[in-house]
């Protein structure tokens, strides 16, 4: 089996999670299965329901172009780990309540990279938990050493740390030029969230 790489996906730039989902696409029409855990992020409030953040449910649907097409399309699954924005926009939830969020997640991605159900599992705003301190880096660390050899891992967040660049073969900056926000112009759905 080749050598699944570790991929970071950092910055301060926007595309994080539109270079991961991009990243699951191309996986999935190359037949590969693929788990996206988001991290902070919030379940839909009732099944069915979008995210709050609009960039679910991103499913098989998704890539479905036709019959022919869709029997060599791999799996997506997906799940947040998160209670959502945390000690912002009105968020009201204690935050060992995120704390333990962002452990359950933890745990969820070790049972994902056990399951060898998976060539490819991305962990959305893994890194983004450890910048709001809800996990350590010794946490983070560990947890991207525990993956199989085989497989393919993506984790995304804002801070450069050295030791996740350390441990990841392929590490992108994104990096922000410009922004509307800057500008005045408030997020919009379906570009910022």
């Amino acid at each position: 089996m080749p050598k699944g790489l570790n991929i970071y996906y950092y910055g301060k730039g926007k595309g994080k999670t539109t270079a991961v989902i991009g990243l699951a696409a191309r996986a999935a029409g190359a037949s590969m299965n693929v788990f996206i855990l988001q991290f902070v992020k919030a379940k839909a409030p009732k099944k069915g329901q979008r995210l709050a953040s609009g960039e679910w449910p991103v499913s098989n649907e998704f890539l479905y172009f036709n019959a022919k097409q869709a029997k060599n399309i791999g799996q997506i699954q997906s799940s947040q780990a998160g209670l959502g924005f945390v000690g912002i926009l009105g968020d009201k939830k204690q935050r060992i309540k995120h704390i333990q969020a962002a452990r359950q997640g933890l745990k969820e991605a070790e049972k994902i990279f056990k399951s060898k159900k998976y060539q490819l599992v991305i962990l959305d705003e893994l890194v983004t938990a450890l910048e709001l301190k809800l996990l350590t880096e010794k946490e983070v660390a560990a947890l991207i050493t525990k993956k199989p050899k085989e497989l393919h891992l993506a984790y995304t967040g804002h801070d450069p740390y050295k030791s996740l660049i350390k441990l990841s073969d392929l590490v992108s900056e994104i990096k922000m030029v410009k922004h509307p926000y800057y500008q005045g112009i408030m997020a919009i759905r379906g570009i910022d969230f």
